[in-house]
């Protein structure tokens, strides 16, 4: 090669076509090596109003786009993610909006952005952690990189009322090396109506999250969302998650193996509601 030039060599992963340089690092079976395998698993569910939406959404973006992200990209070994953006609702409702993505600078950080702003919104009914969980298990599957680390990073803003125990999901999940990360929501008043609980966070530590490393995020308002998502996607893709000081403010890491809330509790509410 001329001058020392990398010509792009290019690989098919999920469907999409990726280029990489000739000296990135193909793992056996031609899958692409990455740091961290990445789903972004975020609630659609009616709970969530628009401006909840958007703010979930926006902090995304932002997050993929700063500096703080950039540089936990290249402490690395490999410089590089695989990501995928999902949306869930249902245990029948999840649907990938941006596909997996290799991250490894600026201008594709940028460009995985720019997919997941010009999608649209929607929402749906009922809610579905452990369908969430489920989802992002299937799309690991032959996805077409060998991540170091595989990680579900689950948000919403509220419990599981829908499909199989949130806590089936969990152990299965874990059961085959997956960490799973949370960003519970607690912007609003809790309201009845959408069967919201008192310590949503309190249930997510004990019910959803865990893994190597595990930790959550409880956004408490509007203003939090900005930091609260950045600092959880810098852990999410961090090398050594685990060594992060607890004495950052915002996290929160597994609790005690005795729930302090029921991790049924959202499928009781719904059942209050139909009067069963």
């Amino acid at each position: 090669m001329p001058g020392g030039r990398l010509f792009p060599a290019c690989v098919l992963a999920a469907g999409l076509a990726a280029c990489l340089p000739i000296g990135s690092a193909i793992a056996k079976g031609g899958a692409t090596t990455v740091d961290v395998e990445l789903v972004l698993a975020v609630d659609i569910s009616y709970s969530m109003d628009e401006e909840e939406q958007h703010l979930q959404r926006e902090g995304y973006i932002e997050a993929l786009q700063s500096d703080e992200f950039q540089k936990a990209l290249k402490a690395g070994p490999n410089g590089r993610i695989a990501v995928a953006y999902m949306e869930w609702a249902s245990s029948y409702d999840q649907r990938t909006i941006v596909n997996w993505t290799v991250i490894d600078s600026p201008q594709t950080a940028r460009s995985f952005a720019t997919q997941l702003s010009g999608a649209p919104y929607r929402r749906a009914s009922r809610t579905s952690i452990s369908g969430a969980i489920d989802g992002a298990m299937r799309l690991f599957e032959n996805n077409g990189y060998d991540g170091a680390r595989r990680v579900i990073d689950v948000s919403g803003d509220g419990p599981n009322n829908n499909g199989r125990p949130v806590m089936q999901a969990r152990e299965d999940a874990l059961a085959q090396g997956v960490t799973i990360n949370g960003l519970p929501l607690l912007i609003r008043p809790v309201r009845v109506a959408y069967m919201d609980i008192e310590n949503l966070d309190w249930y997510y530590e004990d019910c959803v999250i865990g893994g190597p490393g595990a930790f959550m995020i409880p956004v408490r308002g509007p203003e939090a969302f900005s930091e609260g998502t950045r600092t959880k996607l810098v852990l999410d893709i961090a090398s050594a998650p685990e060594a992060v000081p607890q004495a950052n403010p915002l996290l929160r890491r597994v609790s005690s193996e005795n729930p302090r809330i029921s991790c049924y509790i959202g499928e009781s509410l719904w059942r209050q509601r139909m009067g069963e």
